[in-house]
């Protein structure tokens, strides 16, 4: 029983200071409005340059299906209309990464049908970059509550390892961007709110997202032959992400062990 109230009063006070009202207030609503419009500004900017024509393929690709039929008939526009493809390809990415709407996966694999291997995974780590900055920021100013709300458990957790680990965060940060252990939405949302400093937040999802991006916009080029998402990631994939997780961790891990020895 008294560990169990131990527990419980350790649990209150890690949250204190994440307390915040919800739901969002005016100001934080309109701040949210604001950043809306200016995504859809800069699409309504890609759609005026564009010739006359029949965009009713134009949606997000919830299928394989989908993004095939999308690829099909944007290779028709990208060698003439080159800029306004790749504009309008950043603005829907960091707009969906911004507001952890699902579904980037399949504009990376959509890049590297376009663009090929190299120019498609610069493009996709440059927008995935872009997006999680852009949610970083956003979740600074309005995210504190929602956090709260949606995910108290693994705010918990990641403030207590953030905590742990300041000496070597960005190799901390690199494990978590290469290895499933936290959601990549989380991790944009909630770092913010733990004080993960942004050049670490960011250092860590740029270098830390390219061997993902890499599998990715591989297999973007050979669209046709993907009968589900699932075949993505082999065994081979998932061994070598794991892989590059531990080598970034390392540091981390031997500098514990030498903090514990005992001086003398």
């Amino acid at each position: 029983m008294e560990k169990t109230e131990g527990r419980r009063a350790c649990n209150s006070s890690k949250l204190k200071g994440f307390t915040s009202k919800f739901p969002l207030t005016m100001w934080e609503v309109a701040m949210a409005f604001g950043v809306i419009s200016a995504f859809a500004i800069g699409l309504l900017g890609v759609y005026i340059t564009m010739p006359a024509s029949d965009y009713s393929f134009l949606k997000l690709p919830r299928t394989l299906e989908d993004l095939q039929i999308l690829r099909d008939h944007l290779e028709n526009y990208t060698s003439d209309y080159t800029m306004q493809v790749l504009v309008g390809y950043c603005v829907v990415y960091i707009f969906m990464q911004t507001f952890m709407i699902p579904g980037t996966i399949f504009l990376s694999l959509l890049a590297g049908a376009l663009f090929g291997v190299f120019k498609g995974m610069a493009l996709v780590v440059f927008a995935a970059t872009a997006g999680a900055s852009s949610c970083y920021f956003l979740s600074r100013l309005i995210g504190r509550p929602l956090v709260f709300s949606l995910w108290p458990d693994k705010l918990i957790f990641f403030q207590a390892q953030v905590a742990k680990r300041r000496e070597c965060l960005l190799n901390y940060m690199l494990f978590l961007r290469v290895t499933p252990t936290l959601p990549n939405t989380f991790i944009n949302v909630a770092s913010p709110i733990v004080d993960v400093p942004y050049h670490i937040f960011f250092l860590a999802t740029f270098i830390g997202l390219i061997p993902a991006a890499f599998v990715t916009v591989r297999a973007g080029i050979a669209l046709g032959e993907l009968q589900s998402v699932g075949d993505l990631y082999d065994f081979q994939s998932i061994a070598t992400l794991f892989l590059i997780g531990v080598v970034t961790v390392t540091p981390t891990l031997l500098s514990k062990n030498k903090s514990q020895q005992p001086i003398g």
